[in-house]
């Protein structure tokens, strides 16, 4: 659907609202809707004193209701319980969006009027996208439209929930025709608590198939007939690899490792463990003709990366181009001492030069001062970074100097911080992945989506092979020939 503003950014009001956890985000939004010519009506918090967000929720809701303001923006920590109080004020249709698709959405088929945000969600950034979007659509295809209008009908009484008919199911949906077909389809319904037999008319088929398409789209993958390689199996099953890869499959499942997710540990491991492994140059006297060699080996063994230093990203950019090879570099890199702002530089300026995955390393002195705030700032800002530029971010958290406790915190403000993978060591430190930390992040990060990258020391198949059972879904290691080779022990890795 195209954009179809409704009024022109000087004719639009906006009232303006936020608790404490959301006082940062509400100022630079406040600043940036004003530059865009928009009229802001603050109604508060004005400072990060602890308040009480239904108040300022209902004061947005209230302004949007009376018709002082066209639209109605509230920020608190997450956006969830802003979201449910200004729903109480009559005819607000309040959406909690947190990325873009969401935000049109809630426009172009939900008519929203009130928008809320959660500031410990999401940066100023992709805030700024969510808003940009949410104010530039609107709803108007007519379908939608009788939609939100049963919705003012419930709000008002008038349409009472008792009321309304249950639903028949078209022909294509009938009852099951065998004693075989209602067993299959109460099994269905037992282990997944749907009823596969709820009704789904073509045309709703059709709007979830534009709306996956969009996300897609959005993403930078292909849509429609042009499906992408599995990450499973490699073909283009269409995500079937249990039907169409049943072998491969199976050997994922054993070692229970896969390029992206975590999944628990298995008791095998593919032969071709390349696919699992970023080949690694990240030494300060590496040459181009060093780089060079470690793109034809990436090649030759079809590692999922190589891992070099900002300053050659560009040059193996150029020769892996075409391939599924992907160039990864680091930030921060190796002690993680580097302000979050030069950090996100770092991490854009790799991107641009070709990186698609991005290696940074923590602060760990704010880890250890309990500086959480900071901490998250930090790895949030090259997340948003990647996310812009669409590479995945890589979190080091240098194990060796950390406690188990110290381990967790970082792994779970990765995870807060939306980062894809969370990863042992630089190899600089005084020491690399053991199984049991790979085994601990794992369990921090399980049912995230998030991988475990183990790292530093790793010299031989056998050191992968125990990674990769403990819950490693990446390896990186600069002696990866060797160990996809099988050599029992080589004399060269740090990172």
């Amino acid at each position: 659907m195209s954009t179809h503003p409704g009024k022109s950014p000087s004719h639009l009001s906006i009232a303006l609202g936020s608790d404490h956890g959301g006082f940062e985000l509400k100022e630079r939004l406040k600043a940036y809707l004003q530059s865009q010519g928009y009229t802001v009506v603050d109604v508060g918090t004005h400072s990060t004193e602890s308040v009480d967000y239904p108040v300022f929720a209902a004061r947005v809701a209230q302004k949007v209701a009376s018709g002082q303001c066209q639209r109605g923006i509230m920020v608190d920590g997450a956006g969830i319980g802003s979201c449910m109080a200004a729903n109480k004020v009559p005819g607000i249709r309040a959406a909690m969006c947190y990325d873009i698709s969401t935000a049109r959405n809630s426009r172009e088929h939900n008519d929203a009027n009130v928008l809320t945000l959660g500031g410990g969600l999401i940066g100023f950034q992709l805030a700024r996208q969510i808003v940009d979007e949410w104010l530039s659509r609107e709803c108007t295809e007519e379908r939608h439209r009788r939609r939100v209008n049963l919705i003012h009908q419930i709000e008002k009484g008038l349409l009472p929930i008792s009321a309304l008919p249950s639903p028949s199911p078209p022909p294509s949906q009938a009852a099951p025709r065998n004693a075989q077909e209602k067993m299959k389809q109460t099994e269905a319904i037992e282990n997944t608590g749907v009823d596969v037999s709820a009704t789904l008319s073509e045309k709703d088929l059709e709007i979830i198939a534009e709306q996956i398409s969009a996300i897609l789209q959005q993403r930078g993958l292909p849509s429609g007939s042009a499906m992408p390689a599995c990450t499973c199996c490699g073909g283009h099953c269409g995500g079937l690899c249990a039907e169409k890869s049943t072998d491969t499959v199976r050997q994922f499942l054993d070692i229970g490792a896969q390029r992206i997710s975590y999944t628990e540990g298995g008791h095998g491991v593919p032969k071709d463990i390349a696919k699992y492994i970023d080949h690694t140059l990240l030494r300060p006297d590496a040459t181009s003709k060093d780089v060079e060699k470690l793109c034809q080996e990436a090649l030759q063994f079809g590692f999922a990366s190589v891992c070099v230093n900002p300053t050659f990203v560009r040059l193996a950019a150029d020769l892996l181009r075409g391939s599924s090879v992907k160039v990864c570099s680091v930030v921060g890199f190796p002690l993680g001492t580097h302000v979050p702002e030069i950090k996100a530089l770092e991490a854009r300026r790799a991107i641009r030069d070709g990186a698609r995955e991005i290696d940074m390393v923590i602060n760990i002195g704010a880890l250890k001062d309990r500086d959480l705030k900071l901490l998250y700032r930090d790895i949030r800002s090259v997340v948003e970074a990647c996310d812009d530029g669409g590479a995945i971010c890589k979190v080091i958290i240098e194990t060796a100097l950390l406690s188990d406790e110290e381990k967790i915190i970082a792994c779970e403000t990765a995870k807060r911080a939306r980062a894809e993978f969370v990863k042992t060591s630089t190899g600089f430190g005084p020491g690399g992945a053991t199984a049991h930390d790979v085994a601990l992040m794992a369990e921090v990060v399980r049912g995230s989506g998030m991988g475990v990258k183990a790292s530093g020391g790793i010299r031989s198949y056998a050191d992968a092979l125990q990674m990769i059972k403990a819950g490693a879904t990446r390896i990186g290691a600069s002696a990866s020939v060797q160990i996809v080779k099988g050599t029992a022990e080589v004399t060269e890795s740090n990172y």
